[in-house]
């Protein structure tokens, strides 16, 4: 279970599906019992004493009434692509459930900034912004030749890495059906690596929960 500070306040927790019912069980002990809230995100907890948490639910998972209904959703293993991109390298995925059943990372190299000046600043600049281009078309092709044949099959596309990047492979004209199921969720995740992608199907499934403790008492 990963956490980590939010902006406004609060913290970020990720919780796996099937622990679910056990961190609100968890949340209420602390706080006291909480009243549940449906909303578009998924579920919002109020507890008596002012704290409050906001399980949003993972891509592709239909909206529930109420706490049973919504952790037997998020449970249901589903059949996701994964797509991530930062400036030279991407990996591309297919999961089922918790399971990575199809998997391609590449890198391309890419030049990294230079500290000269002048003429040289700028040419440096130019060859970095076409070796980028090209690592990010080779990209569109990858996810052309892995997913875009599958995506019949897929309940929602988990972009991760850098938005300018996936925006960008996801621009490609031919990546039209996949890009229509891309989820709002973007994974925070460091330069891809095949051990990157495979953590990033628990962070694709997780339940992503925002926690805000009581004010305290004056």
């Amino acid at each position: 279970m990963n956490s980590r500070p939010a902006a406004g306040g609060g913290r970020w927790v990720e919780v796996d599906p099937a622990r679910v019912a056990r961190w609100v069980a968890g949340f209420s002990d602390r706080h006291g019992p909480p009243s549940v809230t449906t909303e578009p995100y998924g579920l919002l907890l109020t507890a008596p004493d002012g704290a409050t948490a906001q399980l949003h639910a993972p891509p592709a998972v239909p909206p529930a009434e109420g706490l049973t209904d919504f952790v037997a959703a998020v449970a249901v293993p589903r059949r996701i692509g994964l797509l991530l991109a930062r400036k030279g390298a991407v990996a591309v995925g297919i999961a089922e459930g918790d399971d990575l059943v199809v998997s391609k990372v590449d890198t391309r190299y890419v030049q990294g900034r230079t500290a000269a000046g002048g003429w040289s600043q700028q040419r440096f600049a130019r060859r970095r912004d076409n070796q980028t281009k090209a690592a990010l078309g080779d990209a569109a092709d990858l996810a052309v030749r892995l997913l875009v044949p599958e995506v019949a099959t897929l309940a929602a596309l988990v972009c991760g890495g850098d938005r300018r990047a996936v925006d960008t492979v996801l621009a490609d004209r031919r990546l039209a059906p996949l890009a229509a199921l891309r989820a709002e969720r973007l994974l925070d995740v460091p330069e891809p690596r095949h051990a990157v992608l495979a953590g990033a199907v628990s962070a694709a499934r997780a339940v992503h929960v925002l926690v805000r403790d009581p004010a305290p008492a004056p």
